[in-house]
């Protein structure tokens, strides 16, 4: 595995920072999580699917508010033109007709109560502080580096590409209606992660700002790899659920 703390010493290229940001997710990016890997072999359970849902709907839920924090930051009206877009998908035109609600579908899909999914109540302490820290991330690092952090939906449509597929031959309780929420969201992901892209690889033009993006795209790697592991913990073969997080009895 790389060392991508020290990976832009000295400056490098527009095309070898681009290099290096995909190399971060090809070794870093949650497609390689074991608990990612279980999924698409058809092993989780049906109570471990409902509590990814449940836990990654905190993810969904905070992603236009970090979009409106830097929304807040941006000067340049036509950046904010351009990112004002990923509010929109999330949250649709009346707040809940975006991604927000397709990924409620989603979990109310698998059986649970979308009232306690909205109010995250059961979601695992771990998830809480990851998408705490994304939002602080995003609110009090620099711009470029919020944006940076971004870069991850330059993976995302590979991720849904095994994952949908995958969960349709192998969940028989799972149906294109359940997973709705990825119809839309490759394209979107890549419109987004070409625009972010384009804007880093324009302003990380100093070897301390090209370091800055690749640290930030590493955190936010960490972070969803993080929200797995926690998944994995709480609900995998020796189950270490936390007090007052989501809990049925597992079955296969």
């Amino acid at each position: 595995m790389s060392d991508f703390h020290r990976a832009a010493k000295g400056g490098l290229s527009a095309i070898k920072l681009e290099a290096l940001l995909r190399q971060v997710g090809a070794e870093r990016y949650h497609h390689r999580h074991p608990f990612h890997q279980k999924m698409i072999s058809g092993a989780l359970s049906k109570t471990e699917m409902q509590a990814w849902a449940l836990n990654r709907f905190c993810y969904q839920a905070v992603i236009p508010r970090k979009d409106a924090m830097i929304l807040a930051r941006a000067e340049d009206p036509a950046f904010r033109a351009a990112w004002r877009r990923r509010i929109e998908d999330h949250d649709g035109a009346d707040g809940w007709s975006g991604g927000i609600k397709r990924w409620l579908h989603l979990a109310t899909s698998l059986g649970l109560d979308a009232d306690v999914v909205k109010s995250e109540r059961l979601a695992l302490p771990a998830t809480r502080f990851a998408v705490g820290a994304y939002l602080s991330f995003c609110t009090n690092r620099t711009l470029m580096e919020a944006v940076a952090s971004s870069l991850t939906e330059m993976f995302s449509p590979a991720i849904i590409g095994e994952r949908v597929p995958a969960m349709l031959a192998k969940y028989d309780y799972v149906t294109e209606d359940t997973l709705a929420y990825f119809t839309r969201r490759p394209e979107q992901a890549t419109r987004d992660a070409d625009f972010a892209l384009a804007y880093v690889l324009k302003h990380a033009t100093t070897p301390e700002r090209q370091q800055q993006v690749v640290d930030a795209l590493v955190f936010k790697c960490d972070l969803l790899w993080a929200m797995l592991d926690a998944l994995q913990h709480a609900y995998g073969e020796k189950t270490n659920i936390p007090p007052g997080a989501f809990c049925l009895e597992l079955s296969p």
